[in-house]
């Protein structure tokens, strides 16, 4: 008995954590455009660097962080680099309100019951994961991104100066 216990507990240590980990290909679940107009991927993103921002409406993180976010795909949306939200374990219709609020300009799609969010392994929102354009995740972090972080982590891999 103590054995079998002995390998289980093993089996659990070195598969190590859910969360998806730098190098590994993100995962890319097809869910509903928080719109309403159709259902959107991140497969439609690849060849671009993608940054996946978990959010949700009731989150004071989220609305701190969503002005940086907003800003940042801006500066770079003539590249090849967008922000995508996926609103998690939230309501459709609160999660519109907060994109027209914070005048979200890049694409948002709706992960109600949190599954995609789970499959990305996160522990709450914000988190943020930034894919490459081979769909591989390149850089991550739980909580809100600053304007800061943004431009000195993420910027030099999206423009290629890292």
């Amino acid at each position: 008995m103590l054995a079998v216990v002995g390998l289980l507990v093993f089996g659990l240590a070195s598969h190590g954590s859910s969360r998806v980990q730098l190098g590994e290909a993100a995962p890319d679940p097809t869910l509903p455009k928080l719109d309403g107009g159709g259902d959107g991927s991140l497969a439609e993103h690849r060849g671009e660097w993608v940054l996946v921002n978990f959010w949700a409406s009731w989150c004071d993180p989220c609305k701190e962080e969503a002005p940086a976010l907003e800003q940042f795909q801006r500066q770079h949306e003539s590249g090849d680099f967008t922000v995508l939200g996926i609103d998690s374990r939230d309501l459709s219709g609160d999660g519109r309100a907060f994109a027209r609020k914070h005048e979200l300009s890049y694409p948002q799609l709706h992960d109600g019951e949190g599954d995609m969010a789970h499959e990305y392994g996160t522990t709450g929102v914000p988190e943020n994961f930034l894919v490459d354009p081979k769909g591989k995740v390149r850089w991550l972090t739980a909580g809100p991104v600053t304007e800061e972080m943004l431009n000195d982590q993420i910027a030099p891999l999206v423009e290629g100066k890292s």
